[in-house]
């Protein structure tokens, strides 16, 4: 859990910065939430009729919106703010790291370096997202023809689980790619299989971390979702501005302390000079 304090230690001491770079990817993911099957999906849970249609399950769990064009629209731009964002985001926390100076100069240059690796590691994480609501949403729907509601809802909770295992699994496998792209500057290969060797180390740390957040996550968005679509929407914004936040910063933080590279936002050794 010590890697979940630094990076949440980092975040508060530097939110100033930090938090301008979250906003514009937390509006468009909060938009690309399907805010009726959502409160459709809780309020069957808790009334004990959580059986929907498969397209029922897979609208809850998607982040692509397939309700209407403007809720494609607002999907879509949610993949390319996080794909912009991220790279900013990525680009400023490398440098004050690496060099301990939080300014904006030679940002341009980093963005346009990481942009093409940033949209590469981004969209294998929406893929992946997006074939595990489909495969868990087809599980669900087939979970529901099941006539007893206790052993559904049994089995509901225990797929749960596991396609929550699995998915967190997997995003550790890509998740310091990215900074080892940035850091050495390895073709995307190699840098995967020195950032998959650094990642093993701390796998169950990472997964641990990544489990607290998405339960957490999944839960406000639960509850919420029975409250107007207006409060919905604004608390989703906030879930997910401290979730890319928290993803973003650990990245950074994991791989300086798994390739055990000074830190020099805390070192400040440049004040020597």
């Amino acid at each position: 859990m010590r890697k979940v304090l630094d990076s949440w230690k980092y975040i508060v001491k530097n939110i100033c910065f930090l938090l301008p770079f979250s906003v514009v990817p937390a509006i468009f993911l909060a938009l690309s939430l399907d805010y009726t099957e959502i409160g459709t999906l809780m309020r069957g849970f808790f009334t004990g009729n959580a059986r929907l249609p498969f397209l029922g399950y897979f609208r809850t769990l998607s982040l692509v919106r397939i309700d209407s064009p403007l809720g494609g629209i607002f999907s879509a731009l949610a993949v390319v703010a996080l794909v912009i964002f991220s790279a900013l985001l990525l680009s400023f926390v490398e440098k004050h790291m690496r060099i301990g100076k939080r300014t904006l100069s030679g940002l341009w240059r980093r963005f346009v370096n990481s942009l093409a690796t940033v949209t590469v590691v981004a969209l294998v994480y929406v893929i992946l997202y997006e074939l595990w609501a489909l495969l868990f949403s087809a599980l669900l729907f087939w979970l529901s023809t099941i006539p007893i509601t206790a052993v559904f809802y049994l089995l509901f909770i225990v797929a749960f689980l596991f396609f929550t295992y699995a998915l967190l699994f997997l995003v550790t496998v890509f998740y310091l790619w990215l900074p080892c792209r940035q850091m050495t500057g390895f073709g995307f290969y190699d840098a995967f299989l020195y950032s998959y060797r650094l990642m093993v180390g701390i796998r169950w740390n990472l997964i641990l971390s990544y489990l607290v957040s998405f339960v957490a996550a999944l839960l406000v968005f639960g509850v919420s979702a029975l409250l107007p679509e207006a409060v919905f929407r604004c608390i989703a914004v906030v879930v997910f501005a401290l979730l890319f936040l928290s993803f973003c910063v650990r990245m950074e933080t994991a791989y300086f302390e798994t390739d055990k590279l000074d830190r020099e936002d805390l070192l400040h050794s440049y004040k020597e000079y």
